[in-house]
């Protein structure tokens, strides 16, 4: 009798020291996701006096994959459509309309402000939100057609993508980041008519004389492939 009430106080034992291991074990980060983004974007270049002037659609798929809690990079492909008007004067109506369809493909690397994962009750530090900042680069194609017209052309270019942006995990594979990005073209060519350039004079503190397109976005995020699980015997921070 004394030999069985013995095994038990050693099962109850094992189990509680062992539990909580096994549960730190089992519950590895995930290292990548995947996500679709969808908002508005707006053009600021030589014939836009202001951003969101003419706000239209914008949206996108991307890949991250996160090296620690503060660090990630990302790989993206986007799409957005910029328009505006050519601000010339026939009687009392603006003559004619521009629009410019852009797909961009970029890669960016990530800061998060907060160490960011899900909820850890052996570490405290870890946040399910964050703020975060990125930079990178990238290379747009765009497609410039007047309306109306049948005029239209081609056109690639590099830019340097970079913005602010803020995570949130509600749950432990899913998530949602909102995100305002700026790409600056390596060109000033995006209304792809010469008479558009430097409009309102603003190639004197635009020093590189690119054009600038933005996004502010809204998007849902899948976590898969969980981290390896730390060697027991190592040292793991």
């Amino acid at each position: 009798m004394r030999n069985g009430r013995l095994y038990i106080v050693l099962l109850a034992f094992c189990a509680l020291f062992l539990t909580p291991v096994q549960a730190q074990l089992g519950s590895q980060p995930y290292t990548c996701e995947i996500g679709l983004q969808a908002g508005c974007g707006y053009y600021a270049g030589d014939a836009a006096p202001h951003i969101f002037m003419h706000p239209r659609e914008a949206y996108g798929i991307h890949f991250r994959y996160k090296f620690t809690k503060r660090w990630a990079i990302q790989a993206k492909v986007s799409g957005q459509r910029i328009m505006g008007n050519d601000f010339t004067m026939q009687g009392d109506k603006l003559s004619s309309t521009w629009q410019t369809q852009m797909v961009n493909a970029d890669v960016m690397a990530e800061f998060n402000f907060f160490r960011f994962g899900s909820a850890n009750k052996y570490d405290k530090r870890i946040k399910p939100y964050t703020p975060y900042i990125f930079l990178g680069i990238g290379t747009g194609v765009y497609n410039g057609e007047w309306l109306g017209s049948a005029k239209s052309g081609t056109h690639a270019a590099p830019y340097i993508p970079l913005g602010v942006g803020f995570k949130w995990k509600f749950h432990e594979q899913c998530g949602l980041n909102i995100a305002w990005q700026h790409n600056i073209y390596m060109t000033d060519n995006l209304e792809c008519r010469e008479t558009l350039d430097n409009k309102y004079q603003m190639n004197g503190w635009n020093w590189m004389n690119c054009d600038v397109t933005g996004m502010l976005t809204v998007g849902v995020v899948f976590e898969f492939a969980r981290a390896k699980k730390p060697c027991r015997i190592c040292n793991t921070d």
